[in-house]
């Protein structure tokens, strides 16, 4: 499989905050989920990614070829759901649409229809009495109407109803039936992710923790729960995290028969994606305190 997408080095400093040497890529026909809770640094990453802010360093390659020599091209290729939409919200839907479809040339104004009814979304409708769920759509609409071959989105799912989740996964499972295509997703509400992402990569800090195939990453961690009696230094050690209360104690791990051997009487559970995010992101913070000191 070819990479659509290749972030090698990238650096990006805003304040108090940078990306730290930011490396990934994204290959064709997955859905990538970029997780992280808010502020670990996805969007400054996407907008970075995408040009809309400049980057300390880099190199940047979509489809190999690289961004900053090709950015025109490159965007045609590109559909964009940005968390804020970046509307002109004085305008109707109809207005907007018309501003943005001369900037594709492969804009099918017949795809776009198709979205508006699917999404029952009214031209007409000014953006500023949109809902939030709406926005999505007619972003979400605009983004698919000139034959994308990579959706990157942002926080698409953010504030919007379970009900409204679950069509917008259904969609993108639509678009990658078509072959050759690619989705990179961020979120916290990781899940959205559980029944439709191929790929996830966890940032945390402005830092890379993990870039692993999701089922893969699910079936190699397990969620531990037991008496804290069989918790010793030694134990301790082949845990991400380890949660504790008067009960008992649950953790995760990706030491499993380590964990059998060497501890009875416990509970062996699958865990969900949110569950290994935070073991990973406790496991850096442990590890921060140690180097600190």
């Amino acid at each position: 499989m070819s990479n659509i997408l290749e972030v090698t080095g990238l650096n990006k400093s805003y304040g108090d905050f940078s990306l730290s040497d930011i490396s990934f890529s994204l290959e064709e026909d997955c859905i990538t989920g970029f997780i992280g809770v808010n502020g670990a640094g996805k969007t400054t990453t996407i907008r970075t990614i995408l040009g809309l802010v400049t980057r300390a360093s880099g190199t940047i390659k979509f489809f190999r070829k690289d961004m900053n020599k090709y950015e025109q091209e490159l965007k045609d290729r590109i559909g964009i759901v940005l968390d804020d939409g970046g509307f002109y919200d004085e305008l109707s839907m109809a207005e907007m649409t018309s501003i943005i479809s001369p900037a594709y040339s492969r804009w099918s104004e017949q795809d776009y229809k198709t979205f508006m009814e699917r999404f029952s979304l009214n031209p007409r409708q000014k953006i500023a009495t949109l809902s939030k769920g709406m926005r999505m759509k007619y972003s979400l609409t605009l983004a698919l109407s000139h034959q994308a071959d990579l959706l990157i989105m942002d926080e698409p799912t953010s504030g919007l109803d379970p009900l409204i989740r679950s069509q917008l996964m259904e969609i993108l499972k639509d678009y990658m039936k078509q072959g050759g295509k690619g989705v990179f997703f961020s979120t916290h509400i990781t899940s959205d992710l559980d029944k439709v992402a191929d790929m996830l990569i966890l940032i945390n800090n402005g830092r890379i923790l993990f870039e692993e195939d999701k089922d893969m990453l699910i079936d190699t961690h397990r969620l531990i729960k037991g008496d804290i009696k069989g918790l010793n230094d030694e134990t301790r050690n082949l845990f991400l995290n380890i949660q504790e209360t008067e009960f008992g104690f649950s953790g995760i791990t990706n030491q499993l028969s380590k964990v059998q051997k060497n501890m009875h009487d416990i509970l062996i559970e699958r865990p969900t994606i949110e569950d290994i995010m935070l073991g990973y992101m406790e496991e850096e913070a442990k590890n921060n305190v140690i180097t600190s000191h």
